[in-house]
């Protein structure tokens, strides 16, 4: 199994991480056909084939994720994907 594991600092209000959390639950979705919920101030998600959590912080976003198998030959662009979306959306330095 392997493992996707990201820890970024933002200057969001928490408000407005969460918002951009919630977005990027929505486009992980969209392209991996992940299901996500909120409990708390972490997302969960799940597919076949992986399993995660984002924490959303006051200062702080947090992104892991196992993957399975076949996924794991996507490991590189999934990373990709989440790293573009935290410079992007957070103004995370990664």
């Amino acid at each position: 199994m392997s493992r996707i594991d990201i820890r970024a600092r933002h200057q969001l209000k928490r408000k407005d991480a969460q918002a951009a959390a919630d977005d990027l639950s929505r486009d992980l979705a969209e392209k991996f056909g992940i299901d996500w919920g909120w409990d708390g101030d972490t997302i969960h998600f799940e597919r076949p084939g992986v399993q995660g959590q984002i924490d959303v912080t006051g200062d702080e976003i947090h992104v892991q994720a196992h993957l399975g198998f076949m996924l794991a030959l996507l490991r590189g662009p999934i990373e990709d994907e989440i790293t573009r979306y935290l410079r992007e959306h957070f103004g995370c330095e990664i």
